[in-house]
């Protein structure tokens, strides 16, 4: 079902290129990130490495700020730089200065989620340049949702089944895996 995120195009895209762009996931943490946060984010990444390939290199970064501006000037939770040139390394920012917030409103496990989806939205969009995905951008933010969260409910399966009940993540039919997942505002993500 992840095929986006597996998908081999970038090969064909690098394949004549005479660069070295480093491969991997780096995750940076500006200073006054909640420490607990940062140890889940940090657990997430190595997961990730584990189960995905990053051909190019991308930072992600995790700010203090409850909402970061993007290009427009618009306050937003998260943002991917893609760049234009192949020779360039994408990265990203992540909005983490809520989590306080969140954690009182909804309990540790959907204020960690929603920063791991964050993180896992903008890393689609990631994967969305180096496979060369076109789509409208309704379409991309759609993919991204769903891919989401397909991985992060991957990620709470892998360490013996995700919270439910929080309301967060919650699988409507747990013996399928292409189910509806409910957010916990009440947005159906399909």
């Amino acid at each position: 079902m992840k095929s986006l995120w597996n998908c081999k195009k970038w090969q064909k895209r690098y394949k004549d290129a005479d660069i070295t762009l480093q491969p991997g996931l780096k995750l940076r943490f500006e200073k006054g990130v909640d420490p607990c946060l940062r140890a889940y984010c940090l657990q997430f990444g190595q997961w990730l490495r584990r189960e995905y390939v990053f051909p190019v290199g991308i930072t992600v970064s995790v700010k203090k700020a409850a909402r970061i501006r993007a290009i427009d000037g618009d306050l937003i939770c998260g943002s991917c730089w893609k760049p234009d040139c192949k020779y360039k390394m994408p990265y990203i920012k992540i909005a983490s200065g809520d989590y306080h917030e969140l954690l009182a409103q909804r309990g540790e496990v959907p204020a960690i989620a929603e920063i791991l989806l964050a993180i896992t939205h903008e890393l689609t969009h990631y994967f969305q340049w180096l496979n060369g995905v076109e789509l409208t951008p309704l379409g991309e933010e759609r993919q991204a949702n769903r891919y989401a969260d397909l991985i992060v409910c991957d990620y709470y399966e892998a360490y013996g089944g995700f919270p439910k009940g929080d309301g967060y993540l919650a699988v409507a039919n747990s013996q399928e895996r292409d189910s509806t997942i409910i957010s916990g505002d009440g947005c159906m993500c399909l």
